[in-house]
């Protein structure tokens, strides 16, 4: 959340706690995830849950006053020109998966895990060429269905 707006109301230790709060009871202990990167690929996914239904919340407070969706700043799809928002950009994650599963999880381990090319690629047992070709492809593809 680095690159996030000054004024966003959700900080980087809230969104870490809360990820933390439903790992720990979600039913999984702590002990039960298989390894460092197993972990990592379900936090990234609980931030991506949890940004999105904050998203969503300040969307809600917002309806009728003609304010635009929150937006992920933090979050550089190469060659979007933009920030998408984040609901937006679930959607596209949502949509890609019923095509490319793998690009969806290479993304959020990414962007959301903050994981580098090599620790996924270890993650999802890849080539650390195919995780980079995978985030480029999920990046263009996103670019056009959030543009769309």
């Amino acid at each position: 959340m680095r690159r996030e707006r000054p004024e966003h109301t959700l900080q980087p230790t809230a969104l870490v706690n809360e990820a933390w709060l439903r790992l720990a009871g979600g039913g999984a202990a702590v002990g039960e995830y298989q390894d460092r990167q197993h972990f990592m690929a379900i936090a990234a996914r609980s931030m991506r849950q949890i940004l999105v239904e904050h998203a969503r919340s300040r969307l809600a407070q917002k309806r009728g006053l003609g304010e635009t969706m929150e937006s992920l700043d933090d979050i550089e799809i190469a060659a979007m020109g933009r920030s998408p928002d984040v609901i937006a950009l679930d959607d596209g994650l949502k949509a890609l998966a019923t095509c490319n599963d793998r690009q969806v999880q290479v993304v959020e381990l990414h962007y959301f895990g903050g994981m580098t090319f090599e620790e996924i690629a270890q993650a999802l047992r890849l080539g650390r060429s195919t995780v980079i070709r995978d985030l480029r492809l999920a990046q263009l593809w996103l670019k056009q269905y959030v543009t769309a």
